[in-house]
């Protein structure tokens, strides 16, 4: 633990109302803030400023902004000999938007690897973002059923990984080889794990994440707030 004392955010301050990134605790890595809500305007500033919530029922809202953070370059997506060969042979129907509900109930279902809290209130609050064409899922079926997807937000060139999840092999990997293709700059993937550096994730310092936010997310953010 730093020393540092954790900001709290009240339901009423503006929402852009957010501590400077820097005052983040080094122990546990990026706890930033907690309070606040999660109204749209709310969960757009906090992105664009490279801060996410996480958190557990019964906890207050937390903020996080990780050092070093887990990023995906789309160009650097590795395509493993087995998923090359799942994606020659189109095994899965790829959609875009299709199914962002049954996306995050996938998302939320209970798991062994990885993944972030998916509460109620976060549920509502992303299919609000969704609604205001702020939060995207990508969809693999097959056989008419949803094997496997993701969902984040998109802000400019940059989107911000929340979760996946696969119900068949290499389904999720599938939608995200499909996400690597829509021109993004830059993958958000929050904190490390085994199974995203597999997919050729890796870490940036926080400071080089914020220049690419500035460089990805400006035009975005102007629409935003103006």
């Amino acid at each position: 633990m730093t020393g540092l004392s954790l900001y709290w955010i009240d339901e009423r301050d503006p929402p852009d109302a957010f501590p400077a990134v820097e005052r983040a605790l080094v122990d546990p890595n990026g706890l930033l803030a907690a309070g606040g809500d999660l109204s749209i305007a709310r969960l757009l500033a906090a992105y664009r400023r490279g801060i996410f919530p996480w958190y557990e029922d019964g906890q207050p809202i937390l903020w996080w902004s990780p050092d070093p953070r887990t990023v995906l370059f789309p160009d650097e997506f590795h395509v493993s000999h087995s998923l090359r060969k799942t994606l020659r042979r189109n095994t899965f129907a790829v959609t875009v938007d299709r199914a962002f509900a049954d996306v995050l109930d996938g998302c939320a279902a209970p798991r062994d690897d990885y993944g972030t809290w998916l509460t109620a209130d976060m549920k509502q609050a992303y299919i609000r973002l969704h609604r205001a064409g702020y939060a995207h899922s990508i969809e693999a079926w097959r056989d008419g059923r949803l094997a496997g997807g993701l969902y984040g937000i998109e802000l400019g060139r940059v989107f911000f990984g929340e979760s996946m999840f696969s119900r068949e092999s290499d389904a999720s990997k599938v939608a995200l080889a499909h996400l690597c293709q829509r021109g993004y700059d830059l993958i958000d993937c929050q904190v490390e794990s085994p199974h995203l550096r597999r997919l050729g994730a890796r870490t940036i310092s926080r400071q080089q994440f914020l220049e690419c936010l500035d460089a990805g997310c400006v035009d975005a953010y102007n629409e935003i707030v103006t």
